[in-house]
């Protein structure tokens, strides 16, 4: 019989020999790792870390470029109300060891009330026309008009704040102080509450016109995701109450809200968070008034954000780098205020979803 040929061995011995053992066990443990998805779970678990990094992160940051600020301001900044950022001409001076411009003072009252002002207008106004649009887009309107609300709805969600921002300015501000803005003043009572509704009403840039165009902006946010949440509701809770001789708008008021109650604080929660961080639409129609709280409703003022925008362009020219850090230290306190927010509204909800079934209660 003939003899077989010899094998052929690969040149320098590559591949001849087995792995190491070193090699052999990852390959082992990745192998073993993806049967058993445990990889899977590793990566997710990764992820999970990263919106909490990325908030300690900004927290970090923010704190870092703010503590000169801190330093120098003091308890000042969250009880003044000046926004002077000093004399760029004169020779910069240091103050417990912080340099900074010549008689540079800044107090936060003025940014911190027109961020709360115009959220709680925007939210005042929102709240009801979202849930009631809410409403009527699920249980009143036919299928396909349903459908085509939703989505322009979705669609007001998508556009751009600036282009809100500039139709506010030009158009809907202008419209606001002739023809809304006179009447409400003329006609609130002059009582020491109410007076903040009289006075002069401008000429479409301040705290209402500011108001409500961020109520325009978180509209769409609440009333699309209460739709959703109201989509979901079980239909036997709602044909119950109705056959025990409530009306739809009783039915809706005991059973449909409270079933999606905690669904809505968390809606209001995410529209509110766009209220309190919105900037350049807001810049654009708040009139940008640094230094005083608004004497009424139409007077102009700022917000935190409006003011961070509008003004770090010019702070960069401080040679110093103090108004930066100023701006820092502003956009620390929005932080701080958005989070404590944020978690108010997360033990509400935990409350609210905490309770038992709304039907007992409608009933």
């Amino acid at each position: 019989m003939a003899e077989s040929a010899p094998a052929v061995r690969p040149v320098g011995g590559a591949g001849s020999g087995p792995l190491p053992r070193g090699a052999r066990g990852i390959g082992t443990a990745v192998r073993s790792a993806l049967q058993r998805g445990q990889l899977l779970g590793w990566a997710g678990a990764a992820m999970s870390v990263l919106p909490v990094l990325a908030v300690v992160v900004v927290l970090v940051v923010l704190l870092i470029e703010a503590l000169p600020a801190i330093g120098y301001n003091g308890l000042h900044f969250l009880v003044g109300s000046g926004w002077n950022t000093g004399n760029s001409y004169a020779n910069p001076v240091t103050t417990g060891g912080v340099t900074h411009p010549l008689g540079a003072s800044y107090g936060a009252v003025p940014l911190v009330v027109g961020t709360l002002a115009t959220s709680a207008i925007a939210l005042i106004i929102a709240v009801p026309v979202s849930i009631g649009a809410a409403l009527v887009i699920v249980e009143r309107l036919p299928r396909r008009l349903s459908s085509l609300v939703g989505l322009f709805l979705e669609l007001l969600a998508g556009i751009p704040s600036v282009v809100i921002g500039l139709w506010g300015a030009l158009t809907f501000g202008p419209w606001i102080a002739h023809h809304i803005s006179p009447w409400i003043a003329r006609n609130a009572p002059d009582v020491p509450v109410l007076s903040y509704l009289r006075g002069s009403t401008g000429y479409g840039e301040g705290l209402l016109t500011s108001g409500l165009v961020l109520a325009i902006m978180v509209i769409p946010i609440v009333a699309a995701t209460t739709r959703d949440l109201i989509r979901q509701v079980p239909i036997l809770p709602r044909e119950g109450a109705i056959a025990l001789g409530m009306s739809d708008s009783e039915c809706a008021r005991r059973v449909t809200l409270p079933w999606v109650g905690a669904g809505s604080v968390g809606a209001v929660v995410l529209g509110l968070g766009r209220a309190l961080g919105e900037t350049m639409a807001v810049a654009m129609v708040c009139g940008v008034a640094l230094a005083s709280v608004p004497s009424n409703l139409y007077d102009t003022m700022t917000t935190i954000s409006a003011t961070v925008v509008t003004q770090l362009d010019s702070a960069f020219q401080d040679g110093t780098g103090f108004e930066v850090r100023a701006l820092a230290e502003a956009g620390l306190v929005l932080m701080v205020l958005t989070l404590a927010v944020n978690i108010f509204a997360r033990m509400l909800v935990r409350r609210v979803s905490g309770t038992a079934l709304p039907v007992g209660r409608g009933l």
